[in-house]
């Protein structure tokens, strides 16, 4: 009798040849949960209640907008590592997994947090960009840190941070502080882990003066290309910075060239690799009420009628990334061949949210909130939304920032939208919506073009262009372009 072929083979070329563009972007959904409950705390917190907690927020709030913002940067590690130095390198009292690439960083950490947590391990997770409040980018036990706590850990090393701007040429930037806060807020909770996503790049990045032992690459792709380069290449040779001596890489599925960047920098730092597609992967998934069933291959074996609450294919993808980047923290596949325990990784993946990403915050019509902001976050939203929602009719409503590929994500957008209407948030880096609508009539037409240069007009607009199919038609709309716009039109929806 002919041996049976191991089920995974099979995924193997699929895996290989799939797209990488079809495996990305931060994406998900907080709503229509279909098992195992909510996750722990509120994953986007509203404006303190207590009006003394707020006016105190709002004083670091504006402390912190008066550095260097995260887009003004100059590459060095050099004043975060002095700032380390003189907390007493607080980053270094806890293990932590390091979290790199263009899109899917910030899902891929939440599902790393829950799984470990699931696993009774006190975790610190430090992610970017907020959605609404900045304490969102701190979490401790899988909740934003309390604005209080917030306020308290500005206060302790505010003497500190001033102590180093005035040793360096330049101050200290927005990132770095709240790098700095979040090393030192994990280290006094104390965590077990922390999970620890990059700002940008990799090498240079304020968070690269932790050693993680597990390093995870999710899909590259071309993103600030102002700064870390023009080709995946180019781009996967900044983020390679985050791979440290014995530790172990998991790399998602990535563009032949920066898979090349990425396996020569383990070589030459003794790293082990876990490549997805085949060291581990999906097997298969399909598409379940609020989420998706998935079957994943880990570093230990099959996982096994997995419900993940999160729309798309790529999210799949993310989730086998953090299983895999679990299974090696806890040293599974190197030194165990054995699966995680199988309900408590059912329970975890179960409890996940990625607030604003694919997020439903209305019914009737239906408004699903996306933060893709670059062409390839922005065609795995356009399939996760055709293969989860089936809508009959989309009103897109995009509000892009200047300094994104903004043609490339309206054309990965155009086949899904009946109408879009291009409109711009509140940020200093917000195009103009003028520039924006003449980007949009040569890639849509002028005829399925709507202009509202206000965000809460832009969005009454769209609702109203869906309801034109009467309410049981099956319209909905789709906000997305930025993160910011994102987090404005969530206020704006009440979801606060």
């Amino acid at each position: 009798m002919s041996e049976q072929p191991d089920p995974f083979e099979e995924i193997v070329d699929a895996e290989t040849n799939r797209d990488p563009d079809l495996a990305v972007i931060e994406a998900g959904s907080r709503t229509l949960r279909a098992q195992a409950g909510s996750p722990q705390g509120d994953l986007v917190p509203a404006r303190p209640a207590d009006p003394e907690v707020d006016k105190a927020l709002r004083a670091v709030e504006q402390e912190l907008a008066g550095r260097w913002g995260e887009t003004k940067l100059e590459p060095s590690v050099a004043r975060i590592a002095a700032l380390m130095d003189v907390l007493g390198e607080p980053q270094r009292a806890y293990p932590s997994i390091h979290i790199t690439g263009t899109n899917g960083k910030t899902s891929t950490a939440r599902m790393i947090e829950a799984l470990l947590g699931a696993f009774d391990l006190r975790t610190g997770r430090y992610t970017s960009p907020h959605i609404q409040s900045i304490t969102e980018r701190i979490s401790l036990d899988g909740a934003p840190i309390e604005a209080e706590r917030f306020i308290e850990t500005y206060n302790d090393i505010k003497p500190y941070i001033e102590m180093v701007d005035s040793a360096q040429e330049f101050r200290l930037s927005f990132f770095e502080v709240l790098t700095g806060m979040a090393y030192a807020a994990f280290a006094d909770a104390p965590v077990d882990v922390a999970v620890v996503e990059v700002g940008m790049g990799g090498s240079w990045d304020a968070t690269n003066v932790i050693d993680g032992s597990v390093a995870v690459v999710t899909p590259i792709d071309l993103d600030h290309t102002d700064r870390l380069g023009t080709t995946p290449a180019e781009i996967a040779a900044e983020k390679a910075g985050v791979i440290k001596e014995g530790a172990t890489v998991i790399l998602a599925q990535q563009p032949v060239d920066a898979a090349q960047v990425m396996l020569k920098k383990a070589v030459e730092v003794d790293a082990t690799v876990a490549r997805e597609g085949m060291e581990f992967g999906v097997v298969s998934r399909e598409v379940a009420v609020g989420g998706q069933q998935v079957t994943l291959r880990g570093l230990g074996g099959e996982y096994e009628e997995i419900f993940l609450p999160l729309y798309g294919a790529h999210q799949a993808h993310n989730a086998a990334v953090a299983l895999a980047a679990v299974e090696a923290f806890f040293g599974v596949g190197a030194e165990q061949a054995r699966t995680l325990d199988m309900d408590t990784i059912r329970r975890a993946f179960a409890s996940v949210a990625s607030p604003g990403r694919l997020e439903v915050v209305r019914r009737s019509p239906t408004v699903v909130l996306d933060a893709a902001h670059n062409p390839a976050g922005a065609r795995a939203s356009a399939d996760g939304i055709t293969e989860s929602f089936g809508f009959s009719r989309l009103i897109g409503v995009v509000g892009a920032s200047g300094d994104k590929d903004v043609r490339g994500l309206l054309e990965a957008f155009e086949p899904i939208f009946a109408e879009v209407v291009v409109t711009q948030n509140s940020s200093h880096r917000s195009m103009d919506v003028d520039e924006l609508a003449a980007v949009a009539v040569e890639v849509f037409g002028d005829e399925r073009v709507v202009v509202e240069p206000r965000l809460d007009d832009a969005l009454e607009a769209a609702i109203t262009l869906a309801e034109e199919e009467s309410e049981f038609a099956g319209a909905g709309v789709l906000v997305t372009g930025s993160v910011i716009t994102v987090g404005e039109a969530r206020l704006l929806l009440g979801r606060a």
